[in-house]
């Protein structure tokens, strides 16, 4: 497996490229931002004209912004959950709010719901709905390895804070979606550094506590 992580954007996003070495298909998770920086790992990949999906765990602009041009320049198809097309239609209001220069909203070309599989080579991708960082937040899973957005972090838990979050949701998308992972999974998360699931299920103190 090709798996290539590159931070980008001015908050500093975790976007993945991940691939198949056999088939030489593969998928961007989560461009944020630097469309070219990103091609430019794709093609040293020799993934170019093989990328089948472009995903994005859920709808903040730094976790879509350089996807409509990626669009353009791959031809992929652009994934996310329905819940978070309201986040894609106040894209230039979210990226004010931080002071970041405007983001060009994608076109969806398909609604992932929980449970899909998203094939490619042969890799498989399962598709598991965690809302509370936002409505539509999803992770995507591997046997052992989970993409998980800003679901969680290495010592810390997505935001709940904003608009359409709720802290009572991702407590419960953490529990019933994450910890029921075994604790060798190894998290890729939308910031920071990668954990594994027992690392957090035993240090991570949102997680310890009585919230969770």
């Amino acid at each position: 497996m090709i798996l290539e992580t590159l931070e980008v954007g001015p908050l500093a996003v975790n976007c993945y490229v991940l691939g198949s070495r056999d088939g030489g298909e593969g998928v961007i998770i989560d461009p944020g931002d630097e469309p070219d920086e990103i091609m430019r790992v794709v093609k040293a990949h020799r993934l170019s004209g093989k990328i089948r999906y472009i995903l994005a765990t859920h709808g903040h602009f730094d976790h879509v912004g350089a996807a409509k041009r990626l669009k353009e320049l791959t031809s992929a198809p652009f994934l996310i959950h329905k819940n978070d097309l309201e986040l894609l239609d106040i894209l230039e209001e979210q990226a004010g709010y931080f002071g970041c220069p405007e983001v060009e909203k994608p076109h969806v070309d398909r609604f992932v719901v929980d449970g899909d599989v998203i094939s490619f080579d042969n890799i498989e991708l399962r598709v598991a709905h965690t809302p509370g960082h936002s409505k539509g937040g999803v992770c995507y899973l591997t046997e052992d390895r989970v993409f998980v957005g800003d679901t969680l972090f290495a010592g810390s838990v997505g935001r709940t804070d904003f608009p359409g979050c709720s802290s009572e949701e991702l407590a419960n998308s953490i529990r019933s979606k994450l910890l029921s992972l075994g604790d060798g999974v190894k998290v890729y998360p939308g910031h920071g550094p990668t954990t594994t699931i027992g690392r957090e299920r035993r240090s991570n103190p949102f997680l310890v506590g009585l919230r969770f």
